[in-house]
């Protein structure tokens, strides 16, 4: 059996520093969680939001029956191996939903899909539902919005950001502000849709 050696100087600070970091960082969790848990107000201010119509209730139910929520992510609940869908009613029309929900292939960027489409895809069951609770899924999609600005959004925050600014002068190319026009100066969506 061989004998063991001491600890030389340097690794014994090495682990004294290494146990005073993790105390540390133990101490600010708890610290975080209790004051998160008795705070009366949520410590982060929320940006995503739905106002549902029955309708969107109604598809909420199917969604969550259909299982949807064991790939993806909505209203804080579910896993997040495919997309979350917090948000998706700024980016995409309830048509594209709807259509996307058929044939997932002739709406999608990338060409094919990973699990929705035909068989044997593991989500192609969303084409074999009811037209009517195809519908009823599509608007409760739609009506998950976003802030500007949020992590789910398609629009940055409609005022100017410092940091983004600096980001953009540092790393765009110089000719690309001759090219391209800041989205943030784009009139919305909306307005543009009237």
């Amino acid at each position: 059996m061989k004998n063991s050696q001491p600890l030389k100087s340097g690794e014994k600070i090495l682990f004294i520093v290494f146990g005073v970091f993790f105390v540390l960082a133990l101490i600010a969790y708890l610290v975080l969680e209790s004051v998160r848990l008795t705070a009366d107000e949520p410590m982060f201010k929320p940006n995503t939001f739905f106002d549902f119509s029955p309708e969107g209730l109604e598809g909420s139910k199917i969604y969550r029956e259909a299982r949807c929520n064991s790939c993806h992510r909505a209203l804080r609940a579910g896993t997040s191996m495919g997309l979350s869908l917090d948000g998706i009613g700024n980016k995409r029309s309830l048509e594209w939903i709807e259509t996307f929900l058929v044939n997932p292939e002739s709406v999608y960027e990338g060409g094919e899909t990973l699990d929705h489409g035909l068989p044997p895809k593991e989500a192609a069951y969303t084409s074999r539902l009811s037209e009517d609770h195809r519908k009823k899924i599509a608007v409760f999609l739609s009506e998950l919005k976003a802030d500007p600005g949020s992590s789910v959004s398609k629009r940055p925050p409609p005022e100017h950001s410092e940091f983004i600014d600096t980001m953009v002068k540092m790393w765009a190319p110089k000719e690309w502000s001759e090219k391209y026009t800041d989205i943030r100066d784009r009139p919305p969506v909306e307005e543009t849709m009237k």
